[in-house]
C-alpha cells in the first residue's frame, strides 16, 4: 500500500485548507490513519489520528478545535480539515497508516510515528500573509 498526501498550499493566517490522504494498492478503510507534520528545524509531531471504523480520534493540543480528521470510505480518502490556520502550523504534512487497524487513537496520548507504516510523501502547508 502506498499513501499520498495532497492539498497543501499557501494560505493566509485564519484561512483553511483540507488535506487528503489516499492509498494505492490497498484500502484505508480498515486502517488507523495518522496525520503528522514537520516544521523547519523541528522534529516531526503527530497532529491527528483516526481509528478504523472511525471509533475514535485524537488531536495535538495546539490544533484541537481547529483541525478535524474524517474518512470518506466511498472515496477511500482520509481528510484533515484545517481551519483557523496560524503561521506556526506551517510544515510539511504527512499521512501514515497502521494497516492492522488495531492501533487506538487515545486523546491525551502522544501520536507516535513509530506505530505507523507505511507513510506517504508530504504536502507543504505554508501559513503566511
Amino acid at each position: 500500500v502506498q499513501l499520498q498526501a495532497s492539498g497543501g498550499g499557501l494560505v493566509q493566517p485564519g484561512g483553511s485548507l483540507r488535506l487528503s490522504c489516499t492509498a494505492s494498492g490497498g484500502t484505508l478503510d480498515s486502517s488507523t490513519i495518522g496525520w503528522f507534520r514537520q516544521a523547519p528545524g523541528k522534529e516531526r509531531e503527530g497532529v491527528s489520528c483516526l481509528t478504523r471504523n472511525d471509533h475514535s480520534t485524537s488531536y495535538l493540543d495546539s490544533v484541537k478545535g481547529r483541525f478535524s480528521i474524517s474518512r470518506d470510505s466511498a472515496k477511500e480518502t482520509v481528510y484533515l480539515q484545517m481551519n483557523g490556520l496560524k503561521p506556526e502550523d506551517t510544515a510539511i504534512y504527512y499521512c501514515a497508516a497502521d494497516l492492522s487497524g488495531f492501533l487506538y487513537c487515545d486523546q491525551g496520548a502522544q501520536i507516535n510515528e513509530m506505530d505507523f507504516n507505511p507513510w506517504g510523501q508530504g504536502t507543504l502547508v505554508t501559513v503566511s500573509s
